[in-house]
């Protein structure tokens, strides 16, 4: 193994250690979407409608997981069933109009913490900082083959 690969190793330890700190479960403190149903909702936007057995797939989470997150998200109202808009068998889950609008809350929140953090840096650095990740994050996928649709 390389330095430069020792590094983000490193790196990448401190921050998972500042957002389990930072934040209570994953989240920020003025959040109010748990973290699952953050990542839930996110891709159910960006994809549409979703299946359980679509869900499973996406995420790699057994039926039993993803049953008991919809089912939070639904009684919590950020969730609906609906019928397969394709007409399939499956009942498919689509995201309210309260789901949207936390989902937006809870998206400025963060983008509002990231800009205090990143107060003193270029939009250079920025933007370049972003490209890593996606390259990053877009690897990680391919080896998971998983890819996550992005906007």
């Amino acid at each position: 193994m390389d330095e430069a690969t020792r590094q983000v190793e490193y790196e990448q330890m401190l921050l998972s250690r500042y957002l389990h700190l930072h934040k209570s479960k994953g989240r920020r403190k003025d959040s109010t979407l748990e973290r699952s149903a953050y990542i839930l909702l996110s891709r159910i936007r960006m994809q549409g409608p979703m299946s359980i057995g679509q869900l499973c797939d996406a995420f790699g989470l057994d039926a039993s997981t993803l049953n008991r997150q919809t089912a939070a998200a639904v009684r919590a109202g950020l969730l609906e069933r609906i019928p397969d808009p394709d007409g399939g068998m499956a009942r498919k889950f689509r995201t309210t109009a309260e789901g949207e609008q936390r989902l937006d809350e809870e998206r400025e929140g963060t983008v509002r913490s990231l800009d205090r953090i990143m107060a003193d840096w270029d939009d250079e650095d920025i933007a370049a900082f972003a490209a890593y990740l996606k390259r990053f994050n877009t690897d990680i996928e391919r080896l998971d083959g998983r890819p996550w649709p992005r906007p």
